[in-house]
């Protein structure tokens, strides 16, 4: 797929301001580029290191990438072997599952890395000087398609667009701007902590383990550490007197191997903690005028299904997709709501729901919920899998994509 330079009235490439250099923010701004934008990224951090530790990206992103031809960079990172699934906190296995069905079913293959390794992706494939760190961004006026362009406020000097595209969080300013009546990301009652830390000694499959009120998942980098995660329900705002990895040994310390192994090689520094908040409100519509958001701007989710990232980049390249720079704005915009609003409402839902089915306050619930997991792992595939179905078999509406290597066309011939 090469860049091309519209003509249009005015002569010049349209402008896309994209607010955030997320995820879904760089993935946007590579296809816009693609499709000939010209895309500037304002990030108001100082740099692009991410706040955070690792992701994972299941088929239907990966598919997503394989549109702006990073796809098979990223599957070159899979690590995860063999067999994994759900455990109880003494190691007792409720549903199993492996890789290799996993990636039959979705077609593809799951992958784990480290946030920052995705963002060195995804910024790679940008032009120097596409990203402008330090640059905070405000919306002015979401413009009106046909009409006046947008304007978005910086430390220097307001600046006009043909679109802006708001990635910018959870809290995201351009969302307050364009819907102030929304009330916003509500609380989904648990907090979360995430590490990354060198693989302990001795044996272990990856794995999600599921207690009363907590649950914690250790899955393998392919550098040789681990990206360990764990969530508890918690009144919003709590925070360890004593330190994080404390609170990690307190609740977590006497679960399986290698569960106490990962918190006793953290530092506490090391370990993120952040409450979950998620749009459980949804949006009428993910535009007005020339404004348009995406990501966990447009439909933050609890982390449970592990689709936040997913969908941030799904929602980039279908964007782009839409958003013919010689086309009309205002159908394009129209057009990926159409798309994108009823898929990531559901996925909201859907997330939340686990959330609740995954961390049981009470002992009844936490019963009922691993016999469940157990009878479901009897059947043809286990339910952890067969959540998935309608989400990460998902494809983007491009019919060709731009990965296609030999390794690519080899890959697919082999999962087909």
């Amino acid at each position: 797929m090469s860049p091309h330079v519209p003509r249009n009235s005015q002569h010049r490439p349209r402008r896309a301001l994209v607010v955030g250099s997320g995820i879904g923010g760089l993935t946007a701004a590579a296809t816009l580029l693609q499709r000939g934008w010209q895309v500037t990224v304002l990030e108001r951090a100082a740099s692009l290191a991410p706040v955070g530790a690792g992701i994972g990206l299941a088929p239907n992103s990966l598919r997503a990438l394989d549109v702006i031809g990073l796809g098979d960079t990223v599957r070159d990172l899979a690590a995860w072997q063999g067999e994994g699934g759900i455990r109880a906190p003494g190691g007792r296995w409720l549903s199993r599952t492996d890789s290799a069905a996993a990636a039959e079913r979705f077609g593809g293959p799951l992958v784990l890395l480290h946030r920052a390794t995705l963002v060195d992706v995804l910024s790679a494939a940008l032009p120097e000087g596409t990203v402008r760190t330090g640059a905070a961004a405000s919306l002015v006026d979401a413009g009106e398609p046909g009409g006046r362009p947008a304007v978005v406020r910086t430390d220097a000097g307001d600046i006009e667009a043909d679109v802006v595209v708001g990635a910018d969080g959870v809290r995201s300013g351009v969302r307050n701007v364009l819907f102030p009546e929304h009330p916003g990301a509500g609380y989904a009652g648990f907090t979360t902590w995430r590490v990354v830390v060198p693989a302990p000694t001795g044996p272990f499959a990856p794995h999600e383990t599921w207690g009363r009120g907590m649950l914690w998942g250790t899955q393998p980098l392919k550098d040789g550490r681990v990206y360990a995660y764990a969530a508890a329900r918690t009144p919003v705002g709590g925070r360890s007197a004593d330190g994080e990895k404390a609170e990690l040994l307190r609740r977590f310390g006497d679960w399986h191997h290698p569960v106490p192994q990962i918190v006793a090689a953290a530092t506490d520094d090391q370990v993120l903690r952040h409450d979950v908040f998620h749009l459980d409100t949804p949006l009428d519509t993910f535009h007005r005028g020339r404004t348009v958001l995406i990501g966990d701007a447009a439909h933050a989710m609890c982390p449970t299904m592990g689709q936040g990232g997913n969908q941030s980049i799904e929602d980039g390249v279908v964007l782009g997709h839409h958003l013919d720079p010689d086309g009309d704005l205002g159908a394009g915009l129209a057009a990926f709501t159409a798309d994108r609003l009823p898929r990531t409402t559901g996925i909201v839902a859907k997330s939340a729901k686990i959330a609740r089915l995954a961390m049981p306050a009470g002992a009844p619930g936490a019963a009922l919920r691993d016999t469940v997991l157990r009878l479901a792992g009897l059947g043809p595939s286990a339910l952890a899998l067969r959540a998935f179905d309608g989400v990460c078999d998902w494809r983007p509406p491009q019919r060709t994509y731009a990965a296609r290597t030999p390794v690519h066309q080899a890959r697919q011939a082999q999962q087909s």
